[in-house]
């Protein structure tokens, strides 16, 4: 079981002896306490601030003990108290800077807030509502409908959102002040679902099996190979423009 303390651990806080662990090592570390928890969820708290990982010069996430420690306390508060984030991420702040101050009481959860929700495959995936967003990408209803409907921004059936769509509305915001319209990010869309395609032709066999823990290695390995996907079509992009970068 995970070993966490209960004060405040600050963001990417290292002892001199501290060994920095990729997102995979965290989320086994996690999963003893949190069986629950996904790849999608940290990242998720990361967009929101309740972590702030190191990066190495590829840009792979670094993560220190202190920063598993506070990501324990962040769904610690949010399984058993049903806080919003906004309301947790005050009360480490303020545990952090050595302040006395009592665990706020929580409501009810729901989709409002980052929950936890179970997909027709019984994967576990951190959902956000529209809201949610809205707020944490900085975009506008009009922006958001308008990617929609060139199927950038997919939603589920009952209306919410991965939490890695912040990361998506963010980027295409950024891309849109080169002049890039939605309309010409389509090609990018069906480029990724084609990737996501091969990953899942890989992956498809390990979820299958009869074994927990090689059904529970699926995910690390879509991981894997989703990262080393995005290198090669950075490398590709690079090399296609003469770009290098030194």
């Amino acid at each position: 079981m995970l070993r966490t303390s209960t004060g405040g651990a600050g963001h990417g806080t290292a002892t001199a002896d501290d060994r920095a662990m990729s997102i995979g090592t965290v989320l086994v570390q996690l999963r003893d306490e949190f069986p629950e928890v996904t790849i999608s969820k940290i990242r998720f708290l990361e967009a929101e601030g309740l972590i702030e990982p190191q990066r190495t010069p590829s840009g792979y996430r670094k993560f220190s003990s202190a920063d598993v420690e506070r990501l324990a306390q962040v769904l610690r508060m949010q399984r058993d108290h049903y806080l919003p984030l906004k309301v947790i991420r005050g009360h480490l702040d303020a545990l952090a800077r050595g302040e006395d101050v009592p665990l706020p009481v929580g409501g009810q959860r729901d989709l409002g807030e980052g929950s936890w929700d179970a997909d027709p495959g019984g994967v576990t995936a951190a959902r956000i509502g529209r809201a949610e967003l809205l707020a944490a990408a900085e975009v506008t209803e009009e922006q958001l409908g308008e990617w929609e409907s060139y199927g950038l921004i997919p939603s589920t059936a009952e209306g919410a959102y991965d939490a890695e769509m912040v990361t998506v509305a963010r980027l295409v915001a950024d891309l849109g002040r080169f002049g890039l319209e939605p309309r010409h990010l389509r090609a990018m869309r069906a480029a990724a679902d084609r990737e996501a395609g091969l990953v899942e032709q890989v992956v498809a066999p390990l979820r299958r099996h009869r074994n927990p823990q090689t059904r529970a290695h699926a995910e690390a390995t879509a991981k894997e190979l989703a990262e080393l996907s995005v290198r090669l079509h950075s490398a590709l992009v690079q090399t296609a423009l003469g770009i290098r970068l030194h």
